[in-house]
């Protein structure tokens, strides 16, 4: 494929119908989830999209979400279909949660906006089963004994996530099934340890840029496993 620094935004849908699939691991998308559609492929959920690590931003602030764009190596816009107008309005955003921090950070001159940060993470902290992502992250440093310090926690936080449908709320996951580890391990270095954001953001390709950053994965969970 050809390099070039211009592209269409991503898009990700909210579903307005009753349900849906998606075509790639079968699981069911009821109203309200958030997918993507593309023509050649289909319905996919966000975990096959590789967009599950991002976090959504509601309309309503533009300088935030200009900064949170700006701070993001890979977001999309999240729009839901408008029966009224018979067309796609925008809902806001979905970004990376450390440029939205940042981007929030950037703004707590405002009390409204400290509130908004304050409200945000207490739906987070809600979210979460803290014994579970313990014991998650215990799983994680058995099968990587050299992960480095808080990567583990990090990890079993964001795949342990209540209703989020990623791979940590499985039930192979609950009991810990190494795969299932292994799985979340590899998707956390993906996004954090190469620039295959980047290349996602740039293509709208996940299959290219995987392969293109096929072998840093595998080098740096060799290291993890040392």
């Amino acid at each position: 494929m050809p390099d070039s620094d211009k592209r269409q935004d991503l898009v990700v849908f909210i579903q307005h119908h009753v349900s849906a699939t998606c075509v790639e691991c079968g699981k069911d998308l009821p109203k309200g989830t958030l997918i993507r559609f593309q023509r050649e492929k289909g319905t996919l959920c966000l975990e096959c999209s590789d967009l599950d690590h991002l976090e959504f931003l509601p309309a309503g602030d533009a300088a935030i979400t200009s900064r949170s764009r700006k701070y993001s190596r890979l977001w999309a816009v999240v729009v839901k279909f408008s029966r009224s107008r018979r067309r796609n309005e925008r809902q806001g955003i979905l970004a990376e949660p450390e440029a939205i921090e940042r981007a929030l950070a950037e703004s707590e001159a405002d009390s409204e906006e400290r509130e908004r940060r304050r409200e945000r993470e207490a739906v987070r902290r809600e979210s979460l089963d803290r014994r579970y992502v313990a014991e998650f992250a215990q799983a994680i440093r058995e099968q990587f004994p050299g992960i480095p310090s808080g990567a583990d926690i990090k990890i079993a936080e964001h795949a342990c996530l209540k209703h989020s449908g990623r791979v940590g709320r499985s039930a192979a996951a609950k009991s810990f099934e190494p795969d299932s580890v292994f799985l979340a391990v590899r998707a956390h270095v993906r996004h954090a340890y190469t620039d295959y954001d980047e290349l996602l953001f740039k293509y709208d390709d996940r299959h290219l840029a995987r392969e293109r950053v096929r072998e840093k994965i595998e080098a740096v969970l060799e290291e993890w496993r040392a």
